[in-house]
């Protein structure tokens, strides 16, 4: 048996894995979680029965159940959420801005200078670390491990806005299949540099940057890092910042920031990606100053994930969370109309 590992990189905002195999010409028919087990380590049986009941194991194409008896030359494709990395999660009470919950799912927005999972240099005070305070007294999993958010995406640790976590085996792997197939709508507000001449979309491979690994740059189509698409639309100009909603087709690390960054328009206030200095506008110390103001009232990234569609993993309703632009992000969009107002 062929197995070709198309697992999506760790670094993506996306949060699973995805294996494409193809059975042997002279494969015996098997259970396809038997199948399954013996060539995708870090799983167990239960996870994959679970997988296929929610339609994330397809042969030839087709979502097959736990019991599909694989065939010789059977194309086999499964997605599955991540498993927990083994670390300890510490319970701590740090506020949490919940704006939907039930046995499945917990929808919250996420705030500013917060990092998603505990890692190095970040073992706590993380949005991980306050999930599992919350969710504490709910019953041991079934493989004998700890509680634990599921993650299935993510916000950078100043990027503020609406994400979903899910609560048990069934929602992580429903939710990881509807990312993986972009089926989710998420919509983000970002205060950017200059002008755009329109609406448009930006199409470009996400790769760590080859000269320094904390940064990600955009290369040539098939030349490094994977596929990525943004599309952006103007909400408001404010001739030196234009606010524009972009809308995710993919979910790549610092997928926004780099993209605007390409194409000459960095998000305000962007250390990373050169949005943290004057790009437009005068040199008079007057507008330097008033800048400057701006950047200590949003001391990061100008980014917001505003809204996230999703359909829920009990339900299948289609349910649509949308969150207010945060405090600081209103506060210099004040500040620049009052600026532009009066000139």
């Amino acid at each position: 048996m062929e197995q070709k590992d198309d697992r999506e990189d760790r670094e993506d905002e996306e949060l699973y894995e995805h294996y494409r195999l193809a059975a042997d010409p002279g494969q015996e028919p098997l259970r396809i979680d038997k199948f399954l087990m013996d060539r995708i380590p870090n799983t167990s049986r239960t996870k994959l029965q679970t997988a296929a009941l929610n339609g994330n194991i397809r042969v030839n194409d087709t979502a097959v159940k736990p019991n599909y008896k694989v065939k010789p030359g059977d194309d086999i494709s499964i997605v599955l959420p991540y498993p927990q990395r083994e670390i300890e999660l510490i319970p701590q009470n740090i506020p949490l801005e919940i704006l939907y919950e039930d046995d499945h799912i917990v929808v919250l927005n996420k705030a500013s200078d917060m990092v998603v999972h505990p890692g190095y240099g970040n073992y706590t005070g993380t949005l991980v670390n306050a999930l599992v305070y919350h969710f504490e007294n709910l019953p041991a999993a079934k493989d004998g491990l700890p509680n634990r958010p599921g993650l299935v995406h993510r916000l950078d640790k100043n990027t503020t806005g609406v994400m979903v976590i899910a609560k048990n085996e069934h929602a992580h792997t429903h939710l990881s299949l509807q990312f993986f197939e972009r089926t989710v709508d998420r919509r983000y507000a970002a205060l950017v540099w200059g002008d755009p001449e329109k609406d448009g979309t930006v199409i470009g491979h996400i790769g760590r940057s080859l000269k320094n690994r904390k940064v990600m740059n955009v290369f040539p189509e098939g030349d490094h890092g994977k596929h990525a698409v943004t599309h952006y639309s103007i909400k408001e100009r404010l001739n030196y910042v234009t606010l524009i909603e972009c809308k995710l087709e993919t979910g790549r690390t610092h997928q926004i920031r780099a993209h605007m960054q390409h194409i000459g328009h960095p998000l305000f206030n962007d250390p990373e990606y050169g949005g943290n200095k004057i790009l437009k506008g005068t040199t008079f110390s007057k507008y330097k100053q008033f800048v400057m103001n701006n950047f200590d009232l949003l001391p990061r990234q100008a980014l917001h994930a505003k809204k996230l569609e999703i359909t829920h993993p009990a339900t299948g309703e289609r349910m649509n969370f949308e969150t207010e632009l945060p405090n600081d992000m209103q506060a210099v969009l004040e500040r620049w109309r009052g600026y532009i107002a009066s000139r």
